[in-house]
């Protein structure tokens, strides 16, 4: 079981995933949908305005994403908040019945736009053959996620838990260690890996597992002392 992984880790008897951006390639997804819904409403945006676009919506607005998981907002209003702030921008109001169909339009467009990043399934291939249990844990609702997953061709990812499911976000520990229960293994053999530095290295290893941050973009971040990598397939012997 153990050889699966890099014997870096130590002994590791289970492995935990964050859900957005680490296994699933999200901002694609949004930033895809988002052209698709609103091409109508910037007639002649270029490529470099669209970019912009998606990273007010990915990136610059997740203040709204906050206030949902805080309970001040709906998941639905913190998602037309984020495209009203992105088509703002640009000098688009979105109002009224407009706003409805723009966000009916981009919530049956973006799941068909979820994909896995590629080196998920080799990953999961490793772990399955080694008998290594695997599992998400994620800061959005099980049942959305769930969909998600079997989306990306993930549903073979059979622990999921959700912020539903415990009723705490990441970072309080109990989420982590919700996922750890149903892995049935033990917070120090079990490794986190999740693209947010504070929310999945540093909280998980807060809650006594081993966080991994999974940095894609390479981003810097000089005051994070923690485990990084750059792909799920540093994680293998």
């Amino acid at each position: 079981m153990i050889s699966a992984l890099h014997e870096s880790f130590g002994t590791v008897r289970g492995v935990l995933f964050d859900i957005d951006d680490t296994l699933v390639d999200l901002e694609y997804a949004m930033t895809t949908a988002l052209r698709d819904v609103s091409e109508h409403l910037l007639p002649g945006l270029d490529q470099a305005g669209w970019e912009k676009f998606g990273r007010i919506f990915t990136h610059e607005t997740t203040h709204f994403y906050d206030r949902y998981l805080a309970g001040e907002l709906t998941f639905n209003e913190q998602r037309l908040l984020r495209g009203r702030a992105a088509l703002g921008h640009f000098g688009v109001e979105l109002g009224g019945e407009d706003s409805h169909t723009w966000l009916n339009d981009y919530s049956r467009l973006q799941p068909s736009y979820v994909r896995a990043f590629s080196d998920v399934l080799p990953v999961l291939d490793v772990l399955d053959a080694a008998g290594v249990p695997y599992g998400a844990v994620s800061n959005n609702v099980h049942d959305y996620q769930r969909v998600k997953l079997d989306s990306a061709g993930l549903a073979r990812v059979s622990v999921l838990v959700g912020t539903d499911t415990v009723g705490v976000p990441k970072p309080d520990p109990a989420i982590y260690l919700e996922g750890v229960r149903r892995l049935g293994t033990n917070p120090a053999e079990t490794l986190f890996v999740g693209d947010n530095r504070l929310l999945d290295a540093d909280g998980a290893t807060a809650a006594g597992l081993l966080g991994i941050w999974l940095n894609r973009t390479g981003e810097l971040a000089s005051d994070f002392s923690g485990r990084e990598i750059d792909s799920l397939t540093r994680l293998l012997a």
